[in-house]
């Protein structure tokens, strides 16, 4: 750059000079640079430097994000320590809607497929349903527990919520008429998560306990128990195919901080670990299998860092990292080629997978 403003002041006018150089530093502005890992199938890793735009959209909420999760192929819906819940659109960089309801932190979202429905839980102990194109009101209130609501699941035809809690139990709702028909407690069952298992009235959950459960929602009973782990189990994703599931382990130092892989179908046996997080993971997802010639999973950190696996093999395909972010909260699948990752300082990051030098993962803007 200062090579060229040589050759320049001696070619150009001073006026003209004066306004190219003005030009060139709007266009720096809007290139990022970024540094990042890349770790190789052999284990070799480089750490390389990566220029490129950057927009930073108009923040979605005010403090720190505890969880995101995709609407539709443009939309998606997070909540936060700002007590709101707030409809995004992250293709144009631009609030929808904004919900309030609650009193405290929103812990957990879930959206309703192929609708424009959503649920929030939240440390008020309190579950509300939201509609995009309805009144900033509650459509329905789910009120039950005890303390903090740390698990949400809705059933795939939508007629019924699973939701669990700190105090031990999982609540099954009616989700017309806002009532639980079954409660289950399990002693020291600490839920950190629900998922619901796609076309099966199973739900998977984890637990403080270092355990995973499977419910079956008919009568929420416990149909099956994986093999304790060593650590707290944080947060649990199901294949869209329902044959496999992820689950994730609390950790400090390398100790701990894995991914697991385990089997939904006949043996529900351990498939794969993924070992290479420095502390806690907080979210998992697969990724469409349109991103790669090989079935990936996605994982995200309080080390700041969003790794790519492979699932088969587990070995670590990319790493991205988000350095200033803070620990990193939830992850989830935008589109067939977008991420999303919400953070506890620098709000929600849009994360895009790279082919041009393989399967490489980069931030093209923060809200």
């Amino acid at each position: 750059m200062l090579l060229l403003r040589c050759h320049l002041k001696q070619a150009l006018p001073e006026k003209v000079l004066c306004r190219f150089c003005a030009v060139m530093g709007k266009l720096q502005s809007k290139l990022k640079h970024s540094t990042y890992k890349y770790s190789s199938p052999d284990g070799f890793i480089e750490e390389r430097i990566q220029t490129k735009a950057f927009q930073e959209y108009s923040p979605a909420h005010v403090d720190t994000v505890s969880v995101v999760a995709a609407l539709n192929s443009d939309l998606c819906v997070s909540g936060g320590k700002d007590k709101t819940v707030v409809a995004y659109n992250w293709r144009t960089g631009s609030v929808v809607k904004r919900f309030k309801g609650h009193d405290r932190e929103i812990t957990k979202i879930a959206c309703i497929h192929k609708s424009n429905q959503f649920f929030s839980a939240s440390r008020d102990k309190m579950v509300m349903m939201w509609e995009l194109q309805g009144p900033s009101q509650p459509r329905q209130r789910f009120s039950g527990h005890a303390m903090v609501v740390t698990g949400l699941a809705v059933s795939p035809d939508s007629s019924q919520l699973c939701t669990g809690s700190r105090d031990n139990t999982l609540l099954l709702w009616d989700v017309e008429t806002g009532q639980y028909v079954e409660k289950a407690s399990v002693s020291r069952n600490l839920v950190t998560h629900l998922c619901w298992v796609p076309r099966e009235p199973y739900i998977l959950q984890t637990s403080e306990d270092k355990t995973i459960r499977l419910w079956d929602s008919r009568g929420l009973q416990v149909a099956h128990t994986f093999p304790t782990k060593r650590h707290i189990q944080t947060y649990c994703e199901v294949s869209e195919d329902g044959h496999r599931c992820i689950s994730c382990s609390s950790g400090f130092e390398g100790e701990g901080c894995e991914a697991t892989l385990w089997d939904l179908r006949q043996t529900r046996n351990r498939i794969c670990e993924y070992k290479g997080h420095f502390q806690t993971i907080a979210s998992s997802v697969f990724l469409p299998r349109a991103l790669a010639s090989m079935p990936v999973i996605a994982t995200s950190s309080h080390d700041c860092k969003v790794k790519i696996w492979n699932e088969d093999t587990g070995v670590c395909l990319f790493t991205l990292s988000l350095d200033g972010s803070g620990p990193l909260t939830s992850l989830a699948v935008a589109d067939t080629v977008s991420l999303l990752c919400a953070s506890f300082s620098r709000g929600i990051h849009l994360l895009r997978v790279d082919h041009s030098r393989g399967l490489e993962l980069r931030e093209v803007a923060a809200f």
